[in-house]
């Protein structure tokens, strides 16, 4: 029973930490001028489709949705973005539905202050994220999701 609290209290502390962490980066920068191929980026998503969810994983052989996304912008894009959802939602440029481009970050949750999830959007209103089924494509738009915003991260082309 003790060590079943402490793994819980751990958890707590860790899912915790994720959140502070997401609160500090809080000014938003504009796009990189250096311009990231949108192919490479897909290119190296779609490799991961079917690979399994694993809370704080960052690959190559497992993800959790922002250890995903920071994965294909490290390998398809040579660019290091920020660990958690709630870190990327925060350090990057939003934009509108209206204007998402392929190559943009999704963002999902309860509102701009608790982001809980986040997949990259492939176009024809879909995205690649890693959730509970693993790697998947899924629509931005699905039920079980509640999309909070968009944000660019480069110039993608």
């Amino acid at each position: 029973m003790k060590k079943t609290l402490a793994k819980i209290a751990l958890s707590l502390i860790a899912m915790a930490a994720f959140v502070l962490a997401g609160f500090a980066l809080t000014q938003p920068v504009s796009a990189s001028a250096k311009t990231i191929s949108y192919s490479k980026l897909h290119k190296v998503a779609k490799k991961q489709l079917g690979k399994p969810y694993g809370w704080g994983s960052v690959g190559p052989s497992r993800f959790d949705c922002s250890g995903f996304t920071k994965y294909v912008y490290k390998k398809g894009g040579s660019k290091s973005i920020p660990r958690t959802a709630q870190a990327q939602y925060n350090h990057y440029k939003h934009v509108s539905y209206k204007h998402i481009k392929k190559g943009d970050l999704v963002f999902f949750g309860g509102s701009k202050h608790s982001i809980s999830h986040v997949g990259l959007y492939v176009g024809g209103g879909k995205m690649i994220d890693s959730q509970n089924r693993g790697v998947v494509t899924e629509k931005v738009h699905a039920p079980w999701w509640h999309a909070v915003g968009y944000a660019r991260v480069a110039n993608v082309k």
